[in-house]
């Protein structure tokens, strides 16, 4: 049988359909059963290789944003800054309550939500391809374990048929022997 044909064959026995009839994952996870390919690839290693520059930055800015390594150096920042305002009081270059602060803040802010959404929306998409990489790799084991499954059926079958024959010869041997015997009575 050429390839086409296997995968026609098994689209057929496996899912019951035609291969045209098939989408493309089922598809493609129906020829890697068939030829024999691995499923399972790294796909933390693919998607690294597709990031840009700024995809890498907003990675680092919302692992380093997210982490408490940078809430205990911004509070230590937020303390001095207000120690310093306060202990200068006459000369303060940002006077209680801390305007110029405020606005700092909420440009930061302003710069970070949206650099940790990205970062975010980055891990939802790699998310939703390891889920159907995953379900790939779970068809194909599903596919192999029912093709196996044949392939003990035939076996057992293939026994069964080669014990009923020694069944058979074993009851026309002693059919023999009986006729024999009664023959020599």
């Amino acid at each position: 049988m050429t390839h086409p044909d296997l995968i026609a064959e098994a689209a057929r026995r496996l899912f019951g359909r035609a291969v045209d009839d098939l989408d493309e994952r089922e598809r493609k996870v129906l020829e890697d059963a068939v030829a024999r390919r691995p499923s399972a690839r790294d796909l933390n290693v693919a998607f690294a290789e597709e990031l840009s520059f700024g995809d890498r930055l907003a990675d680092r800015v919302a692992e380093f944003g997210g982490s408490w390594r940078f809430i205990i150096l911004f509070g230590v920042f937020l303390a001095l800054w207000a120690g310093l305002n306060i202990l200068l009081a006459t000369q303060a270059f940002d006077p209680y309550p801390f305007i110029f602060l405020n606005l700092m803040l909420s440009m930061v802010a302003a710069i970070q939500a949206p650099v940790i959404m990205m970062s975010q929306n980055r891990q939802a998409a790699k998310d939703r391809l390891n889920a159907a990489h995953d379900y790939e790799v779970n068809l194909k084991a599903e596919l192999e374990i029912m093709a196996l499954h044949e392939k003990l059926d035939a076996m057992r079958t293939r026994q069964l048929e080669v014990l009923m024959q020694q069944q058979q010869e074993q009851i026309d041997m002693l059919t023999r022997l009986l006729q024999a015997r009664e023959a020599r009575s």
